[in-house]
């Protein structure tokens, strides 16, 4: 290997190398909005040193969050890093790369959500910080896209045949999912019919973000092809439990785990207390980036497995913030995990927030208040006030309202994402409420 040349150079070289020797015809450039949902235009061979050397250009204002129409010019530049040939694909033939925005000078545009999650990651490295991020992805599969979901099972957690009858489409999932360089370390039947999760294995930051977009495609992909329909709605079904990203945290300084430490009795360190502290002093501010729908807040009420209090505990499912075992010898997974994320947020700006919650807490010594478990349920108003115990915005208009007035999300997003996310989620709300719901018809109608 020819170590005088720069990593970049060495990936571009493989990417280059491998498109030729592959047959690849097609090079799928992709990168999100700032909603997360994932864009795509497709390139040939030929076209692929000038796209990797200079970007290519695309017209900006038609893509949500991005351009006004006098700077309506970016160019969308391959990262080699994330080259990938798409299993799905039959012959093999396309291939794909993510991109990062950047305007006509070779500036990073401030709207490219996986550009907002970098410079929050070149932060924490200032303070000497890597972050890892390890998911629990969970959603459903239907029959259809339809308003009337169908389910496909009865199953429930960890259920086998006959209740799980998409064992074959969540193993030929991770099997896509690995051909893409994504280890699935887990996958198994959620607790609602019809409903399924993967976790994957921890990486850093940028790169979960981006196998995140991925593995929403390839899951989507793959039910396609057994003619099913999978969704990551938050609430598709009324009276079982949501759909959740439960996210396991950690901070390394190089090699070392910086949320450890022996002589504690939870295990935890001065930096982990500290994060944990930010998350629940800023949950309400960042849960609108966390929780984006209207229908995010469906899942985040009481009687289900979802947390709706701020607060943390060791081994609590309904705390917003938990503290998972760890094995004996094994202080590399110490971590913390933020129980509030739905798999419909944009992993890129969740993941800026959340760290920059977190990092908060750490640089300004937050002060962590005590571990409180299940007993919150139990306590009443009074009691939960008294104690200091704040709700998690109950709708999307209270997430709002928290965001608006957060310098710390101002900051962590940038003003262009952050006055866009709160003007196309304000209107979003505006809609929601001048629709007449299913429920207001049956309920009202027939005694009004």
């Amino acid at each position: 290997m020819d170590t005088s040349r720069s990593a970049p150079d060495r990936q571009r070289d493989y990417v280059l190398r491998t498109v030729e020797e592959r047959g690849i015809r097609f090079v799928r450039l992709w990168f999100t909005d700032v909603q997360g949902f994932l864009k795509s235009f497709a390139i040939t061979p030929a076209e692929l040193e000038v796209a990797l050397a200079e970007g290519l250009s695309f017209d900006g204002t038609s893509i949500d969050g991005f351009s006004r129409v006098s700077e309506a010019d970016m160019l969308a530049r391959p990262d080699p890093a994330t080259f990938q040939i798409l299993p799905w694909r039959r012959g093999g033939d396309t291939a794909r790369m993510f991109c990062d925005i950047v305007t006509p000078d070779g500036a990073p545009f401030p709207g490219d959500p996986r550009h907002v999650l970098r410079r929050n990651l070149e932060r924490a490295a200032e303070l000497g910080y890597s972050f890892y991020v390890g998911p629990e992805l969970e959603y459903f599969y239907f029959a259809d896209a339809g308003p009337e979901p169908k389910v496909l099972d009865r199953g429930g957690y960890f259920d086998l045949t006959p209740l799980d009858v998409a064992q074959e489409y969540r193993r030929d999932t991770i099997l896509a999912l690995e051909k893409l360089g994504i280890p699935v370390e887990f996958s198994h039947h959620e607790v609602s019919p019809s409903q399924h999760e993967l976790d994957l294995r921890y990486t850093d930051a940028l790169t979960m973000a981006d196998n995140l977009v991925t593995t929403r495609l390839a899951v989507k992909e793959v039910a396609m092809e057994h003619g099913i329909y999978a969704t990551f709605m938050p609430k598709p079904l009324e009276r079982y439990d949501g759909s959740g990203l439960h996210l396991h945290l950690s901070l390394f300084q190089g090699d070392e785990n910086a949320f450890h430490e022996g002589s504690d009795p939870y295990g935890l360190s001065k930096v982990a207390r500290g994060f944990i502290a930010g998350l629940l002093h800023h949950a309400g501010e960042i849960t609108a980036v966390t929780n984006q729908w209207v229908n995010s807040y469906k899942r985040l009420v009481g009687g289900f497995d979802a947390p709706i209090y701020e607060t943390w505990a060791r081994n609590d499912q309904t705390a917003l913030v938990r503290v998972p075992t760890t094995k004996r010898g094994k202080i590399d997974s110490t971590r913390i995990e933020y129980r509030s994320p739905d798999p419909a947020c944009n992993p890129y700006l969740a993941f800026s927030v959340i760290l920059a919650a977190g990092l908060a807490g750490v640089e300004n010594a937050y002060e962590l208040p005590p571990e409180m478990g299940e007993d919150v349920l139990t306590m009443s108003a009074g009691e939960r006030t008294a104690a200091g115990i704040r709700r998690l915005p109950a709708n999307l208009a209270d997430a709002l309202r928290a965001m608006e007035s957060s310098e710390l999300v101002r900051a962590a997003l940038g003003d262009h994402v952050f006055e866009w996310f709160l003007r196309n989620k304000h209107r979003e709300w505006r809609d929601y409420q001048q629709h007449v719901s299913r429920f207001e018809l049956e309920e009202y109608l027939p005694v009004l």
